[in-house]
């Protein structure tokens, strides 16, 4: 319901994704709830999903329904998370805003006179917009970060191949950086319990290319600022 209420307000959603109910029923049954058992996740346009299409914003991908989902989805729903939703991005992902000639421009929530960023523009409107509390996006060279910041949210653009591609429409430009998939969330507590969601053995075993790495929870403590001595001593 929120998130119908954001994207009246904002255009942010491209897509519901059906069979969430049935998700969650079958969920219910399971003995071993996943880390993120029960969490409504949107996820950006181009990520593949079962029976929807991952338009990039071009009109040429529309009839191509995909037949399975992208790893990032499978290893959503293994650890109890329901992808509810497909979010505005700008026409091939490679803008700082957000619009496309199918669905047209999504607005900041926080200032309807202003871009939401991009390329993952629209999820950072719904979750800024309170519609989503985790969201999947995707970043190049700011892609995730933009938006993050334009929305007042945060944002992560994981290590090179730490997270299996999305497996979208084909890119029609050859990037000489990696592409990621990431996070988005109002608090970075999200962001770390999301990534030690999708380092699991689910997603090593179905792509085979990503190290078996989990997720360091030190790396949190780590972050803390340091103290002059210890910068002296790197």
């Amino acid at each position: 319901g929120e998130a119908l209420e954001v994207n009246r307000e904002v255009n942010c959603v491209t897509d519901f994704i059906h069979g969430c109910e049935g998700q969650l029923q079958k969920l219910k049954k399971q003995k071993e709830k996943g880390l993120l058992y029960g969490i409504p996740i949107s996820i950006k346009d181009h990520i593949n999903c079962k029976g929807h299409i991952s338009s990039g914003g071009m009109v040429k991908f529309l009839g191509q329904v995909k037949e399975e989902d992208s790893v990032i989805v499978q290893v959503l729903k293994h650890q109890g998370g329901i992808p509810f939703v497909k979010t505005n991005i700008p026409q091939t992902m490679i803008n700082y805003d957000c619009s496309n000639l199918i669905f047209g421009q999504t607005l900041n929530p926080l200032n309807h006179q202003k871009s939401p960023g991009g390329s993952s523009g629209g999820e950072g409107a719904l979750i800024a917009g309170g519609g989503s509390i985790l969201g999947i996006g995707s970043d190049v060279a700011g892609s995730i970060r933009l938006p993050s910041s334009f929305c007042g949210l945060c944002g992560l653009k994981p290590t090179g191949n730490r997270i299996s591609p999305p497996g979208c429409s084909d890119s029609p430009f050859v990037l000489a950086v990696t592409g990621m998939l990431g996070p988005m969330a109002r608090d970075v507590d999200s962001l770390a319990l999301c990534m030690k969601a999708l380092l699991c053995q689910e997603m090593f075993q179905l792509d085979p290319t990503v190290p078996p790495i989990p997720f360091d929870e030190e790396v949190r403590l780590r972050g803390a600022p340091m103290s002059p001595s210890a910068q002296q001593q790197r």
